[in-house]
């Protein structure tokens, strides 16, 4: 299973799902999914536009 770090790299950064659903325009449901791990998977639109937000790659 792949588990994402969404949950740690919005807290190192401070901040909220509605402050990555401003940025990025990203459903506050799909952001909520991917911070849990509780999604059934990611379109790759949704992870280039988290990427490109928090300045990493996916790795």
């Amino acid at each position: 299973m792949i588990k994402t770090n969404l949950a740690v790299l919005m807290a190192e950064r401070g901040l909220k799902i509605s402050d990555v659903y401003e940025a990025t325009g990203i459903s506050k449901t799909t952001l909520m999914a991917i911070s849990d791990n509780t999604g059934k998977g990611i379109q790759y639109e949704t992870m280039d536009k988290l990427c490109d937000f928090f300045n990493i790659t996916p790795e």
